[in-house]
């Protein structure tokens, strides 16, 4: 983004943030913007980590929480954080590899061949060194927020191979990895934002796209896409963060606080999650939607080649080994 965008984006936003984070006597006042509804887990897991931010400080940590999209898209949020004109944001790590480019590996199709195997990265030294390298981009990971497994829906036919998505335009986010692994598997990569993709859908703007399933439910995608393949070529995570602008002006006591809160929530999130989903499945086949579990050999197969390319990326390179070693240590 060029200055004078950034600019605009200052002034616009500025009417409704007053500030990021203000203080009033003793008490710390911070904002949260994110793009999802109220409905969604990773919303209730942030309303959560501000109630015990709150309780751990007596009151002298106050978080407040504007979903839908309030304070802006995801990247507009990330670089209200950059200059310190927004507290805390949440966002998918494939939008995150656009500020910190070692998030792209968990945009690497297939990356976690368990949950577990998941969970054990984000919980490790080589997860947790991950979320404080966006320290250098103005940014400090806290936590991350499980996000599922992200598989393929469509308006007019399922995929249950690769061979399937040739001629598709398929929406994907706003990641380079994402584009390039939907064009690895044959379909035309259209990033959209988030909050226009219903349109798009019913507008024939794109074919289908493919998220996780209380995403697809939640959004009402399904209203549109009668096919869901779950496939589950992508695992995801959100990821919560501060600007380094506003932590570096915390005292270590109140640094502390919004950590413990940070790792409660991320508990309390993986426990909705789960419900979320087997909620989002029952819903959605309830409204017509057709579920179908292709074999993801094919699929596997067919994106080789995309993580081959990432051994001229060290930094990527050395991830897609730490989480093999996780795996190993099962």
């Amino acid at each position: 983004m060029n200055f004078s965008r950034k600019i605009k984006i200052i002034l616009f936003f500025s009417l409704i943030l007053f500030s990021a984070c203000s203080r009033e006597g003793d008490i710390r006042r911070i904002k949260i913007g994110h793009g999802l509804d109220q409905s969604h887990p990773v919303h209730k897991a942030m309303l959560y980590l501000a109630e015990r931010a709150a309780q751990k400080s007596n009151g002298r940590i106050q978080i407040t929480v504007y979903p839908s999209g309030q304070l802006g898209t995801e990247r507009e949020c990330l670089e209200l954080l950059q200059i310190g004109s927004l507290g805390m944001t949440k966002v998918s790590s494939s939008v995150l590899e656009g500020f910190v480019p070692d998030f792209k590996v968990f945009s690497l199709p297939f990356i976690f061949s368990t949950e577990k195997q998941k969970f054990d990265f984000f919980e490790s030294k080589a997860g947790k060194d991950l979320l404080k390298s966006t320290q250098k981009f103005w940014l400090r990971g806290l936590c991350y927020y499980d996000a599922g497994s992200r598989s393929f829906y469509t308006k007019d036919k399922p995929i249950l191979t690769p061979d399937d998505l040739k001629g598709l335009k398929i929406r994907t986010q706003e990641s380079p990895t994402s584009v390039k692994l939907v064009r690895a598997l044959g379909g035309s990569a259209t990033p959209i934002a988030w909050g226009e993709l219903y349109t798009a859908l019913q507008q024939g703007v794109v074919d289908g796209a493919e998220n996780n399933p209380p995403s697809f439910y939640l959004s009402r995608h399904y209203e549109v896409c009668k096919y869901y393949s779950l496939n589950e070529h992508t695992s995801v995570p959100d990821v919560l963060l501060i600007s380094t602008v506003i932590w570096d002006d915390l005292t270590p006591q109140e640094q502390q606080w919004i950590q413990e809160a940070a790792d409660e929530s991320y508990q309390y999130q993986k426990k909705l999650w789960k419900e979320a989903t087997e909620e989002a499945l029952q819903e959605v086949q309830k409204a017509g939607v057709k579920i179908f579990y292709p074999d993801k050999t094919p699929f596997e197969e067919k994106v080789k080649p995309l993580l081959d390319e990432y051994k001229n990326e060290p930094s990527v390179y050395n991830l897609i080994n730490q989480i093999k070693m996780v795996s190993q240590n099962e």
